[in-house]
Formats: structure tokens, sequence, C-alpha cells
């Protein structure tokens, strides 16, 4: 019997995959929770097999709990779900070391063959995500450019970033043109955009 834990924060979706999971004669949902923070404490309880969580949960994304997964269980597979199959995203998951990663839509046959792969140490990427992942260029801003356009992206002002960060409002606005620079943006506001829909923020 594979045990399996599974997060996703919408009460609707989560009863419907954990009846369709609990059908299979060799899948068993031991343990759901709704929101980010409460997978790694839920999974050393009860130390599932796989952990099926969705990408986007309150209080902590998934793909940072299912690096903490990796990183502090990593006997747990996990498998992430997501609507959207941004090529950023599927970036960052294949970063974070997760065993799987497969859009919501899905027909239930491919989830639960997908789990049964995951139990049993294989991969398994949808190839339409896997093919635009490889497609799309890595993020060619610094770690601090990111920042500082994050920083930006949740409104705040270049002299709030410069208090924030310790750095002159000079200093900000040179990495901001920068950033704008090298996305090729017309202005701040269309870089944000740029990155956000890049997944680099």
């Amino acid at each position: 019997m594979i045990r399996v834990l599974l997060a996703e924060d919408m009460h609707l979706v989560r009863g419907a995959l954990v009846a369709l999971l609990n059908l299979e004669q060799d899948i068993e949902v031991v343990a759901e929770v709704g929101s980010g923070d409460k997978i790694l404490p839920m999974a050393a309880e009860y130390l599932p097999d796989v952990a099926i969580i969705d990408i986007d949960l309150p209080a902590k994304d998934g793909i940072t709990a299912a690096s903490e997964l990796c990183q502090q269980l990593p006997d747990v597979r996990t498998l992430i779900l997501t609507s959207l199959g941004r090529p950023g995203t599927v970036r960052r998951a294949l970063d974070a070391k997760v065993n799987g990663f497969l859009l919501k839509d899905a027909p239930a046959d491919k989830l639960a063959n997908a789990v049964r792969s995951v139990a049993t140490g294989r991969r398994v990427i949808d190839s339409e995500l896997a093919l635009s992942a490889w497609e799309t260029e890595d993020c060619p801003l610094t770690p601090r450019e990111v920042e500082i356009l994050r920083l930006a992206a949740n409104g705040r002002t270049v002299a709030d970033i410069a208090a924030e960060l310790f750095l002159s409002p000079g200093t900000v606005r040179n990495y901001l043109a920068t950033v704008v620079t090298k996305l090729n943006a017309r202005n701040r506001v269309d870089a944000i955009r740029i990155a956000r829909e890049s997944d680099w923020l």
C-alpha cells in the first residue's frame, strides 16, 4: 500500500482528490493538509511514501515545502500539482529536486500512475512542462536584482527599498535601471510583468 499525504487548500478539490486516490487498491491517503506550513510536521508524524503538493498554498508555497521535505525527510517522495505550467515554475521545481510535476487537469489514472512511479523512485514530469522548461532561458538577474525588483513589485518605493537594504536611493535606481535593460523592458512596470510571467520573482 502506498501511503499518501495530500496538500491542497481548496476543500472541494482536496476532497475529490482524496476520493479518487482512495479508489485505487494500492493507494491510501493517510493525511491531508490545507496549508504549506503544515506539510513537514504532518509528514514527520505520518511518514507517507508520497506527498502530493499543490504549488499554490497559503503560509508556504508548495515548492518550498517540497524542498524542505527533500532535505529533512528524504524518504518521502514529492509530487507537485499545478494549474499553471509556467516554465519558470517547472525549473524551480526541478531545482528543488521534486520527484514529480503534473498539471491539475491530468486524468485521474495519470495521477495514480504518477504516484506509483514516484513511490518506486522514478521521476515523473509532464512531457509538455519539461519541454517548456528546457526551452526557457535562465533568469538573467542577479539575486540582489531579483530582491530589489521583488520589493518594487510589492509596492515599495525607491526610498523604502534603500532603507530596507541599507543602500543609497541612487544605488537602488541603478539596480532597477539595470534590471529594465537586462529584461529588454520598457520600464520598471514592464520589467515586473516580464519577471512574473517567467516566474523569476
